[in-house]
């Protein structure tokens, strides 16, 4: 190969590495670096098994490398050496009782993260979080607080909440992997998890089963706080929408009122009752819009509104045709609810 080639053929050999490096970067829904007791466990079984493969490889090579230069350097020359149990014992050790006792150490450390993963009984945790997936967002309710939000779950830090999954349509599946493994969503039955955060932190989850052309834009987060603001959050959300407290913003609301909204989505303290959709009651409280679509923004927001189908196509949501000054003042009326 002349070396002009192989100066255009080398940086197309790093393309694996590079992508490889980029998955690789940073901690944004990393399995690797745990945020929860269940997650360290899983990414340190992880580790033992990855340490102890590479382990094991290496030594097969050498041990491989030595026996081909062995044979090499004694081609030819007559057997001399006395054959003695040397060779009965290599085969028994390092085939039967190194991988005997390799297996087992994986399997004890296998049934302790089988443990830590396990859910938590309904009995034994403070919080209960139900959540139900669906065609693309995550409902999410605490139904002790009676509070209904969505694609966004709040919990206390150091505190093992109880998360209950169900689907609302087709089978989806529940992952934070940062915190805990995944686990299925199935219609019509229920299925539990343990989420505990060892600090505060944003924990990106992701729907792991595919369900439909958006299931790539089926995200949520995690939100781990300290318990005195996760308690004055979530009485902040179980109360009512405020009332208008001016014209601007009463205007906003009677177009929200007046349109085909009320049929698909909530605002608690209004006559908008919907189900359809994600509870908009404290919407602008929330990092993102459309499961992970775009920011909670006014821009991303009113781009939403205007034609959701270009943002995440296929979502049940229609687009609308409001007027600029209905649009604005219904942007100002959702960026109220809080």
């Amino acid at each position: 190969m002349s070396p002009r080639r192989s100066h255009r053929l080398w940086p197309s050999g790093l393309v694996p590495v590079v992508l490889l490096a980029a998955g690789c970067g940073g901690n944004d829904q990393s399995t690797i670096s745990p945020g929860g007791k269940a997650a360290r466990d899983i990414a340190t079984l992880w580790w033992v098994m990855l340490v102890g493969s590479v382990v094991v490889f290496a030594v097969v090579l050498v041990l491989v490398a030595v026996v081909l230069l062995r044979r090499r350097a004694l081609r030819g020359a007559p057997d001399l050496e006395p054959r003695g149990r040397v060779g009965t014992w290599v085969p028994v050790v390092g085939g039967i009782v190194v991988p005997a006792v390799v297996l087992a150490g994986l399997f004890a450390l296998t049934l302790g993260t089988l443990s830590s993963t396990s859910p938590a009984s309904a009995g034994s945790t403070s919080l209960t979080v139900q959540v139900t997936g669906r065609q693309w967002f995550w409902d999410v309710t605490y139904p002790d607080a009676h509070v209904r939000t969505a694609n966004e779950i709040h919990i206390p830090v150091g505190v093992p909440v109880r998360v209950e999954v169900s689907s609302g349509d087709v089978i989806h599946s529940f992952w934070v992997p940062e915190l805990n493994r995944k686990i299925d969503m199935i219609p019509g039955r229920t299925n539990t998890v343990t989420l505990e955060a060892m600090h505060r932190g944003m924990f990106r989850g992701q729907c792991a089963e595919f369900c439909g052309l958006q299931h790539a834009n089926m995200a949520f987060v995690v939100v781990a706080e300290p318990r005195d603001e996760f308690d004055s959050w979530l009485a902040t959300q179980a109360k009512p929408a405020r009332p208008p407290p001016n014209a601007a913003l009463e205007n906003g609301q009677q177009v929200f009122l007046g349109s085909g909204c009320v049929y698909c989505h909530t605002i608690a303290g209004t006559n908008a009752s919907g189900k359809i959709g994600p509870d908009l009651t404290h919407l602008a409280s929330r990092s993102y819009i459309g499961a992970g679509a775009g920011a909670n923004s006014p821009g991303e927001l009113a781009g939403w509104i205007l034609d959701p189908q270009h943002v995440k196509p296929g979502n049940r949501m229609p687009g609308t045709d409001l007027t600029g000054p209905e649009l604005q003042d219904l942007l100002e009326y959702l960026e109220s609810l809080r």
